[in-house]
């Protein structure tokens, strides 16, 4: 099937940019929301970063605030983290993970570890992925991969409490 093919090879290829790669010049709200496109795999198939999303982050404090109306490298990267995090977390959930890698590590150190750990995890996914695979085996591996995301996020739930 050439969607599974597709989807294979974007979990195995389709990262967001390199600390190095994402523009050191600032930029214009709409400029972010058109960039953060680019950094996720969701988010070109319907999930959506909005200014207001963007703005009640930095009211929960999740990000800093932009410098006049213009955003810079860190504001990406957080938003990059926060994108993610937001399909599996709370809010306030994502507030205490960030708060808690940041305390030892700088924005481009925490980056840097997110994308490692996105980078094992995709390709964990892909490698599980046939692109010969008939609609039993699809749905063996949907069951798979859902009870797989229910432990890992209760798992995470829990652990996550222990930090507060």
């Amino acid at each position: 099937m050439d969607e599974l093919k597709e989807l294979k090879k974007a979990l195995q290829e389709q990262r967001p940019n390199e600390w190095e790669d994402i523009p050191d010049i600032d930029l214009y709200m709409d400029q972010v929301l058109n960039y953060m496109v680019r950094q996720h795999i969701g988010l070109e198939s319907g999930e959506t970063l909005t200014s207001a999303m963007v703005n009640n982050y930095i009211k929960k404090e999740l990000l800093p605030r932009a410098k006049g109306k213009r955003y810079e490298r860190q504001h990406i990267a957080y938003l990059t983290a926060i994108c993610l995090f937001k399909q599996v977390l709370s809010v306030d959930s994502t507030k205490e993970l960030l708060d808690s890698q940041l305390t030892d590590s700088d924005i481009k150190g925490f980056y840097k570890k997110y994308r490692t750990k996105l980078d094992q995890s995709y390709n964990e996914v892909a490698e599980k992925i046939d692109e010969n695979m008939d609609k039993q085996e699809i749905s063996e591996l949907v069951l798979e991969l859902a009870v797989s995301s229910y432990a890992q996020k209760m798992a995470c739930e829990r652990l996550l409490e222990l930090l507060v």
